[in-house]
């Protein structure tokens, strides 16, 4: 089966080529951006993808899920550092062919997801489990957020564009794009307007200066 690795972080793309060469899966394509995803699903529909959405320039949930819609045939293994619960939930009510590995996983569970995935299975880290029994439990999840991404809610909030936070914050778009990107992730919210209700809601940008 052609796997295809969309990771833009090297030591990680590394480290899974060696772990595929190990199960005899020679055959990797490695992307960079969703339009070479695109490609490559378009040359093989029934691929394997790889992805850490985190680090890849897709906005947010609904931008994976219209994806495999698109290409219904593929398999999506989910491979990152940190996702939300919220997140992990509408991912795996709308994709039936999905898989959630954490980078923290033990080498076994890597190679078994992938071995699930591959057979068209569904396969949740255990750490991934665990976040969403515990969060059985909680009426409503702790968002961590960083200083960083709460000035930049709080400037979303305030209705300001990528650019001109950008621009006001002297950083790059690809950068404030990452964190809106985060910052969406960790609320489990799909677009600017969600995002501010819920960070009114949790009091986490003052609702006076949102009024202003």
């Amino acid at each position: 089966m052609n796997i295809i690795l969309a990771d833009n972080q090297d030591i990680t793309r590394v480290g899974l080529i060696y772990v595929l060469q190990k199960m005899k899966h020679d055959e990797v394509n490695i992307v960079t951006d969703k339009i070479e995803l695109i490609y490559r699903l378009k040359e093989d529909p029934k691929s394997l993808v790889i992805l850490d959405y985190t680090l890849f320039d897709l906005n947010d949930a609904s931008d994976v899920i219209i994806l495999s819609q698109r290409f219904k045939g593929a398999k999506l293994v989910l491979f990152s550092e940190d996702l939300s619960v919220p997140f992990v939930r509408q991912i795996l009510a709308s994709i039936p062919k999905s898989s959630i590995l954490l980078k923290d996983s033990p080498l076994f569970e890597i190679r078994e997801c992938i071995k699930e995935a591959m057979l068209g299975q569904r396969y949740i880290c255990q750490h991934a489990a665990d976040m969403l029994l515990t969060s059985d439990n909680l009426q409503e999840e702790t968002v961590k957020l960083t200083k960083t991404e709460t000035e930049i809610l709080k400037d979303i909030a305030l209705g300001m564009t990528t650019k001109e936070i950008a621009a006001k914050r002297f950083s790059s778009f690809h950068t404030v794009n990452t964190h809106r990107k985060n910052i969406f992730r960790k609320l489990g919210v799909n677009n600017a307007h969600e995002a501010t209700k819920y960070a009114l809601r949790a009091g986490l940008v003052d609702e006076a200066e949102y009024y202003i």
